[in-house]
């Protein structure tokens, strides 16, 4: 059995493949948002990745931190892993301003909007092309 994507991850849309995780977009257009999910199949939790495979995961997970936080200035960076109606073992990564239409609150099954067909090719590719850039640094891919 190969790493397939469940159906409510299906439908993002693809960003790239990291050395572990392979990187979506959530298309809401209030919150610069993106999902790391283990390219390995059956994982609902980190219970099912080894230890290095937990570390690269850090990694991974520092370096689209430090992606969005830069390319997408905020109050706040909300990093969470919350598996109880996707079963499938996802970060998600997102970025957050005071005022926003969810502001304190969480951003669970509330306000979305979609990107414009034009602003979400630049978003994509903002996020991609900084990734690729930062992936570079020999920090995330240590053994």
């Amino acid at each position: 059995m190969a790493f397939e994507l469940v159906p409510g991850l299906a439908k993002k849309d693809f960003i790239c493949d990291l050395k572990l995780c392979r990187v979506l977009f959530e298309d809401n257009a209030y919150y610069p948002w993106i999902f790391l999910v283990p390219r390995k199949e059956n994982v609902k939790n980190m219970t099912f990745l080894t230890m290095e495979e937990r570390l690269q995961l850090m990694r991974e997970i520092a370096l689209a931190e430090a992606v969005m936080s830069r390319e997408f200035p905020s109050d706040q960076t909300n990093v969470a892993m919350i598996g109880n109606m996707t079963p499938q073992l996802h970060v998600h990564v997102l970025c957050r301003k005071q005022g926003d239409p969810d502001w304190p609150g969480t951003v669970w099954n509330n306000s979305s909007v979609k990107y414009a067909p034009e602003e979400k090719i630049l978003v994509l590719e903002k996020i991609k092309q900084a990734i690729a850039k930062e992936k570079e640094n020999p920090i995330y891919n240590q053994k």
